[in-house]
C-alpha cells in the first residue's frame, strides 16, 4: 500500500441522493456522506448490496446529482457544473473502470486503450505510443491488435484499467472493478493495481462488497450501511477498533494474520545495549531483565545485532571492554510493515525474538514469541480457522499455535 501525501484530491460534503418524489415512495441511497481523499491513496468504498456505494461513486464524477451536498475534484467543484465543464473536468481529473468492462467490441485493444485521448483529440500517433506503453504496463503485449471477443474476462479487464491509465487523470474510480472475475485471475488483478499504483501515482477510489479485497488494497476504507458512511479508517483500525456492533459483526471474521502487520503487534525492546557500553553493561542489562541475549544498537539506533549470554560472560572474564567481536546477526529482522502471517514461520526458524526495523534500519521492536501466540490467539472465526484470500492453502490457527508451542523458547524472549 501506498503512502500519501497531506494534499487533498476530492472532498465529500453532506452528500445525500434521494429518488423518487414527495408523491411517491423515495429511496434513500446516500445520506449525509462526507469524506476527502488524499493524493496517491487507494480510498475504499465497502458495504454490502443496497449500500449505497454505486450512487456514491457516480455522483464523484457527475454521473449522477446528488439531492443535497456537493463533490470539489482538485479544487473544483463539479456539482451542478455545466455539461461543458463537467466533461472537460472528467477528461482532465476522472476516470472510470467499470465492472462489466464496457469494452467496444468492433474495436482492437489498442484503439479500446487509446478510446479516451482519442475523444481528447490526441494525434494519432502519440495516442498509440502511448496506448502501447500502457499496454505493456497492464501484461497484454502482444495483444495490441485483438479484438475484445478474443480474449478472458480477466484480459478484458485489463483492457478496461488501461483505457483508464492511459487518459493519464489523477484520479481513478473503480465501481466492483473485479468482481465478475474468477478467483484466482481477481486476486493476480488485485496485486497488479497495487504495482500500477505505486508505479504511476495515482488516486483511486475502489468500491466492492467483498471485505477481503477491502482490507488488501485500501489504504483507507470507508464502511457503508444504508446509504450511511459509518466508519471510515485504515484496515487494521476496522478491524480492530470498529465503530458499531455492525462493523464488529462485519469484519469479525477476516483473516487477521493478512492483515495485522508487525508494527500492531510489536512491542518495546527492553533488553538493548548500545554498542559501545561494553560486556559487563550488557551482562547487567541481561540480568536485569532475566534473558540469556540482548539486542545491540549504534549510536544512531540503527541495528547493530545480537549478544549472547555466554559470549558476553567470556569477554568479561578475559577483562575485554568490546563487544563488538561478540555481536551476531542471526537475529530476523523484519519492516514495520510485514503481515502478521509471515511472521509465523519466521518465529519458528529462530529462538530469539523478530526485530523490528523502519527504514533507516533503526530498531523500533521486538515480537517475542509469546506476543505472536497472543496476536493468533485473537483470531476467532466461527470455524476456528485462517481463510485464505482466493489462493494459499488453507491453514487453520490451531496447526499455527501448536507449530509455535512446539518450538523451544530458550530463554531468549527479550
Amino acid at each position: 500500500m501506498s503512502e500519501t501525501t497531506a494534499e487533498t484530491i476530492l472532498t465529500a460534503t453532506g452528500l445525500s441522493k434521494t429518488f423518487g418524489s414527495r408523491k411517491s415512495a423515495q429511496t434513500h441511497a446516500v445520506v449525509d456522506a462526507a469524506f476527502e481523499v488524499k493524493r496517491g491513496e487507494i480510498f475504499v468504498v465497502m458495504g454490502l448490496s443496497g449500500s449505497g456505494k454505486s450512487t456514491l461513486i457516480r455522483m464523484l464524477n457527475g454521473l449522477v446529482e446528488p439531492t443535497s451536498g456537493s463533490v470539489a475534484v482538485a479544487g473544483t467543484t463539479i456539482t451542478g457544473l455545466p455539461a461543458p465543464k463537467l466533461r472537460e473536468v472528467r477528461r482532465r481529473n476522472v476516470s472510470m473502470v467499470f465492472q462489466h468492462f464496457a469494452l467496444l467490441p468492433h474495436r482492437t485493444v489498442i484503439d479500446n486503450v487509446a478510446y479516451g485521448l482519442e475523444i481528447q483529440g490526441v494525434a494519432k500517433a502519440e495516442r498509440l505510443e502511448r496506448a502501447n506503453t500502457i499496454i505493456r504496463l497492464v501484461g497484454l503485449d502482444g495483444r495490441q491488435n485483438s479484438l475484445p471477443s478474443q480474449l478472458s474476462g480477466g484480459m478484458q479487464q485489463r483492457v478496461g484499467l488501461g483505457r483508464a491509465l492511459a487518459s493519464d487523470t489523477d484520479i481513478l474510480l473503480m465501481d466492483e472493478a473485479f468482481s465478475a472475475l474468477d478467483p484466482l485471475i481477481r486476486r493476480e488483478m488485485q496485486e497488479q493495481l497495487i504495482e500500477l499504483q505505486h508505479e504511476l501515482g495515482k488516486t483511486i477510489i475502489f468500491i466492492t462488497h467483498d471485505l477481503n479485497e477491502a482490507m488488501f488494497l485500501g489504504d483507507r476504507i470507508a464502511v457503508m450501511r444504508d446509504g450511511r458512511i459509518v466508519q471510515i479508517g485504515t484496515p487494521e483500525e476496522i478491524l480492530t477498533d470498529p465503530a458499531n456492533d455492525y462493523v464488529a459483526q462485519f469484519v469479525q471474521d477476516v483473516d487477521r494474520a493478512r492483515v495485522l502487520t508487525a508494527a500492531s503487534v510489536m512491542e518495546p525492546a527492553l533488553a538493548v545495549v548500545n554498542m559501545s557500553a561494553g560486556p559487563r553493561a550488557a551482562l547487567r542489562l541481561m540480568r536485569d531483565q532475566q534473558t540469556n541475549a540482548t539486542f545491540v544498537v549504534n549510536r544512531d539506533r540503527t541495528y547493530g545485532g545480537v549478544a549472547r549470554a555466554k559470549h558476553v560472560l567470556r569477554q568479561v572474564k578475559a577483562g575485554d571492554s568490546d563487544l563488538r567481536p561478540i555481536v551476531r546477526n542471526d537475529a530476523t529482522i523484519v519492516t514495520p510493515e510485514t503481515l502478521v502471517v509471515d511472521l509465523v514461520e519466521l518465529s519458528v526458524g529462530s529462538d530469539l525474538p523478530i526485530a523490528v526495523v523502519d527504514d533507516r534500519k533503526r530498531l523500533i521492536g521486538v515480537i517475542p514469541r509469546v506476543t505472536l501466540l497472543a496476536a493468533l490467539g485473537n483470531v476467532s472465526t466461527a470455524t476456528g480457522e485462517f481463510t485464505a484470500i482466493e489462493g494459499p492453502p488453507t491453514i487453520t490457527m490451531s496447526e499455527m499455535t501448536e507449530t509455535l508451542l512446539d518450538t523451544t523458547l530458550e530463554g531468549a524472549d527479550l
